[in-house]
This record gives structure tokens, C-alpha cells and sequence, in this order.
């Protein structure tokens, strides 16, 4: 009886951890979807360029808008998207 009780505390147990683990391949990344093509660079408070990571996949480019527009995520794969990222690099660089 103390082997039974015993093993369906073990059992218990181990199912908790197994579903407290996130699965393989779980991406938490900021941005869902593509993204927005284009937003008006005169709204544009902030630049965040994340790069590849372990929790995220694929490299996301998010901005932050004036005036409490919160936050939107760019298509990276677009014209607009590559010259921000181009033009923060070079900030960037001429910082140094």
C-alpha cells in the first residue's frame, strides 16, 4: 500500500514538471506576423532592433510611436524596414 501511495506521488510529481517545461520549438517572440510595411518616420519616438536570441528566432525591429502610440513591429523584409535598420547602424557607428 506504501509502494502504491508512494508511486503516485512520484507520478504526480513528474507530470507537474513535464507540463511546467516549455515544449521545443515555443518561440516568444515580441512581434506576431510580418509586421507593418511603412509607419510615418515622423511618428517614430524609438528604434529597437532585437537580434536573433534564444527565446526568438528571427531578427525584430520595433518602434515606439510619439504621443503614446505605443509600439508596432516592422517587416524586416521591407525597403522601408532595411533603410531604418541602415540608418541606425550608421548612427550608431558614427557614435563611436
Amino acid at each position: 500500500m506504501k509502494t502504491v501511495a508512494a508511486l503516485l506521488v512520484f507520478v504526480s510529481l513528474a507530470i507537474v514538471a513535464i507540463e511546467g517545461r516549455p515544449g521545443i520549438g515555443i518561440q516568444r517572440c515580441l512581434c506576431r506576423g510580418a509586421g507593418l510595411k511603412m509607419v510615418k518616420p515622423t511618428l517614430i519616438e524609438k528604434i529597437e532592433i532585437h537580434p536573433v536570441s534564444p527565446s526568438c528566432g528571427h531578427v525584430e525591429v520595433v518602434v515606439t510611436m510619439k504621443n503614446n502610440g505605443g509600439r508596432r513591429c516592422l517587416n524586416k523584409e521591407s525597403l522601408f524596414t532595411k533603410n531604418i535598420i541602415a540608418m541606425t547602424a550608421k548612427k550608431t557607428k558614427s557614435a563611436q
